[in-house]
């Protein structure tokens, strides 16, 4: 698991009940016949970016969604903001894996506004790198078990080990206990799920050392992004 493909075929293997792999499993109502090759590409294709740029700041949640990731392939990231990711990483190209409407996810609009008026890029990514859902309804969220933690912990290592941050956002509190132990420096901010936008986003401007309010835009406009003209499908 020491390159982006490697790390991807790994996560790609990985199979547990009432959990869905995005990078594996084909939703019969939502998803195109390979969106599981689509999604695992999206996922290679952005931790290629992050090594090429340096990137060395990991933001962390706590699970994957069911309205952003799972469809995705990328966390924290919904369809309404596949091209923002695409910027965010020069230009790459990240296509669509599901049929229908494009879904959006609350969480990723906000996340999505930081990122663009913080105009650097990072990492995205959960403690729990797949989608657990309760039993019999898997369009809704659960928080994973202990024994699913530990089942994917070395995923988690394998990718801090590749990617070498300087540090690592923990979002949200349960994210933070679960990283306690590893040894990059951890800052924790709120999760902006369940009143907590405001002091997510103050947090983060704190972090980086912005002044005024977040101010939304439709694209990323960074130093480094390449055109991205037809960068999603």
């Amino acid at each position: 698991m020491k390159t982006p493909r490697s790390f991807a075929t790994a996560l790609a293997n990985t199979s547990l009940p009432s959990v869905f792999n995005p990078y594996r499993d084909c939703c019969p109502i939502h998803d195109r016949a390979d969106s599981p090759r689509v999604r695992k590409q999206n996922l290679t294709r952005c931790l290629e970016a992050v090594l090429d740029a340096r990137v060395d700041t990991i933001w962390i949640a706590r699970d994957l969604g069911y309205r952003g990731g799972r469809r995705t392939g990328i966390p924290l990231t919904d369809e309404v903001h596949l091209p923002s990711a695409s910027m965010l990483l020069g230009g790459i190209t990240l296509d669509r894996a599901t049929r229908g409407p494009i879904v959006a996810e609350r969480t990723a609009a906000i996340v999505w506004n930081v990122l663009a008026r913080i105009g650097a890029p990072v990492f995205l990514w959960n403690v729990f790198p797949l989608h657990p859902y309760e039993a019999g309804n898997p369009m809704s969220n659960r928080c994973h078990s202990r024994a699913e933690r530990d089942a994917t912990w070395p995923l988690l290592m394998a990718l801090i080990a590749m990617i070498a941050p300087r540090r690592i956002v923990a979002i949200g509190r349960d994210a933070s206990l679960a990283l306690a132990e590893i040894d990059v420096p951890v800052t924790t901010v709120r999760h902006p799920s369940y009143g907590g936008q405001a002091e997510f986003v103050a947090g983060l401007h704190a972090l980086y050392g912005l002044d005024g309010p977040s101010q939304k835009r439709e694209t990323l406009e960074l130093p480094f992004a390449q055109a991205a003209s037809g960068a999603v499908a």
